[in-house]
């Protein structure tokens, strides 16, 4: 796409949230990534005036379980349609009292406990250690719980994160282990994807659901399906709108530090990098090595 026809805005999350009335003439895209296709065809379409990129982590109709989707082939077909923010829409069981389920956190921290996935798009004789201090994008988190809080929804800024590699949930002593160190929400999905949006230098934030007390709370039912389900579908509205506020707002471009994080993260020496690596990946690093 050419610059004045990026999507202002990327949107990672269930398939729900594409039914968007103001949606419109909305066109279908299934490239092929050097990782493979996307979980599924990323929905291009007209928000209010301006372009957005919907992709459905999971595949329609929900196929795909934590470990099989293919979150670099996700972030990088993001990354050829000329996407630079992605909201990630996500479910999560809250490890504090604090933060109830029905509400809406927008974490500021991210630990990963996943154990069989992908993490990078580097390797193959390219090198690069990113900074991962701050895994979320702050401009876009504050503006996505602006916009949150804008529609009257009780919301969080800040929280960290843990992603586990499921698909079954947490036993009682994990959660509580979970718990001792320190962390606010569980969830599936947001470790790798976050990482790999970094390294592609994009704005990444997390609108999370929190849905159930996972299963530490001795008062309230331990998380299941039904209870995640139940509540995803009641807050869809609640995303709906907040999205739409917030592509209302974006500005089409806005410098931030997300968008150069690969330019001191080369510790490859350039004369050492194979042609083939460097086409590859040519998308991420033409501006660096050419």
């Amino acid at each position: 796409m050419i610059k004045n026809e990026k999507p202002v805005l990327g949107v990672i999350g269930g398939s729900g949230l594409y039914n968007f009335p103001a949606l419109e003439k909305v066109t279908n895209h299934l490239p092929e990534t050097p990782f493979g296709k996307p979980s599924a065809p990323i929905a291009v379409g007209i928000l209010s005036g301006r372009k957005v990129a919907f992709l459905a982590r999971h595949g329609i109709g929900h196929t795909l379980t934590p470990t099989e989707v293919n979150y670099r082939a996700n972030i990088w077909a993001m990354k050829m349609l000329g996407v630079e923010r992605i909201i990630s829409v996500s479910a999560c069981g809250s490890l504090r009292e604090d933060f109830v389920p029905g509400e809406i956190v927008i974490p500021d921290q991210l630990v990963d406990f996943t154990k069989k996935r992908q993490y990078s798009f580097f390797g193959d004789g390219m090198v690069v250690h990113i900074s991962s201090a701050d895994p979320f994008c702050k401009n876009l988190s504050t503006t996505l719980f602006q916009n949150v809080t804008s529609h009257g929804i009780n919301a969080h800024l800040g929280g960290s994160l843990i992603t586990i590699e499921g698909p079954r949930f947490s036993t009682r002593a994990e959660s509580n282990v979970f718990r001792g160190w320190g962390m606010s929400l569980i969830g599936m999905t947001t470790s790798p994807e976050a990482f790999l949006a970094r390294e592609a230098e994009m704005c990444y934030a997390v609108m999370a659901h929190v849905t159930d007390y996972d299963v530490w709370h001795m008062v309230e039912a331990p998380v299941s399906v039904e209870l995640v389900v139940a509540t995803l579908h009641k807050n869809t509205e609640v995303a709906q709108k907040t999205i739409l506020s917030v592509v209302e707002g974006l500005p089409e471009e806005s410098p931030c530090e997300c968008h150069d994080t690969l330019k001191d993260a080369f510790i490859t020496q350039k004369t050492n990098i194979s042609a083939v690596t460097k086409k590859k990946l040519g998308l991420l690093v033409d501006k660096y090595l050419k």
